[in-house]
């Protein structure tokens, strides 16, 4: 009998990739062309992607922030790429709330925490691929396996979360040279 193919659900936790992508120097002002399907191709393996998510805190700007104002567009160019017949990402978002003069995500970890419970719960995929090194999210890691799903915790090499990594069933530690790749999505 031959055997079923994985059914894998991505979540990308969009902030945590923007701030590791940044420490590897990576040209952040065309993000909007990374070509995060293909990065999803590429560590789902061959394997059915069910599922890509992407999850980050809106900007919400007044309308005399010029900065505010400009990170938001930004931002919405970014939410258009994503959601793109090519890259085809839902877009899960939080807010930013700014506490003297320091802003901070609101939201997105709980967020991205229910869905992977509710794909392992609702049995929508094997698999859950999980870019992200957020330690927060080792309770709903534990109990996804706990229900026979698989967690791959994917992490940066220069800037790994052993926490993560000894929770998820298994792990890789990507590199600049294997992200660069998809840092200029081909037309």
């Amino acid at each position: 009998m031959p055997e079923i193919a994985s059914r894998v659900a991505v979540f990308i936790d969009g902030s945590n990739l923007f701030f590791k992508l940044r420490s590897l120097e990576f040209n952040l002002l065309n993000l909007t062309k990374f070509d995060y399907r293909g990065l999803s191709k590429w560590l789902a393996n061959d394997r059915l992607i069910v599922y890509c998510g992407y999850y980050v805190g809106a900007v919400r700007a007044k309308e005399n922030d010029e900065k505010g104002q400009r990170l938001r567009q930004q931002q919405q160019k970014l939410f258009a790429h994503l959601a793109s017949p090519e890259q085809d990402f839902m877009i899960k978002r939080g807010y930013l709330m700014e506490n003297e003069g320091k802003y901070h995500e609101k939201g997105v970890d709980v967020q991205l925490a229910v869905d992977l419970l509710i794909h392992a719960y609702e049995n929508l995929c094997d698999v859950a691929i999980l870019v992200s090194s957020d330690t927060d999210l080792i309770p709903a890691i534990q109990k996804v396996k706990h229900l026979g799903k698989k967690v791959e915790y994917i992490g940066f090499s220069h800037q790994p979360s052993y926490g993560l990594k000894r929770y998820a069933s298994s792990s890789k530690f990507i590199t600049k040279e294997e992200l660069e790749p998809f840092s200029w999505k081909q037309s």
